[in-house]
């Protein structure tokens, strides 16, 4: 007596196949579109946890760090700088951007004491969608 062996036959898989590639389709937009948002969120977030750093620097100063200084500023005494009294990052780190870019930093700033902004995932200014620019002063 013949066994016969059980699986799936080329045309199951096929189908099975077929599923699977149109719910990516439909799904997969989706879920991009979600992780452009949420780095754009962390952008945000990570500029107002530097802004907070920065205006505490400036409590001790008396002023915010200049453009020179940078943000290096708020982990780093500057050359003869009285009154400082940081680390004013718990981690002692400038992140970057979700996007793997340095954030900008200018002071005095154009738009405020000082400017500090992400220019997105393409690094340069203006954009849409995920290629935004990300302000402080906005």
């Amino acid at each position: 007596m013949a066994s016969r062996e059980s699986g799936f036959t080329l045309i199951e898989l096929l189908v099975v196949l077929v599923i699977l590639g149109l719910l990516a389709g439909l799904v997969g937009p989706r879920i991009m579109k979600h992780l452009g948002e949420s780095r754009s969120k962390t952008a945000r977030l990570q500029i107002e946890e530097l802004s907070t750093a920065l205006d505490m620097y400036r409590l001790d100063t008396g002023h915010y760090p200049t453009t020179q200084q940078g943000l290096q500023a708020l982990i780093e005494p500057p050359p003869g700088e009285s009154g400082w009294n940081g680390p004013y990052l718990k981690k002692r780190v400038i992140r970057k951007d979700p996007w793997g870019h340095a954030y900008h930093y200018r002071s005095p700033g154009i738009h405020g004491d000082y400017d500090l902004y992400s220019l997105g995932a393409d690094n340069a200014e203006g954009g849409v969608g995920e290629n935004r620019d990300i302000r402080s002063w906005e």
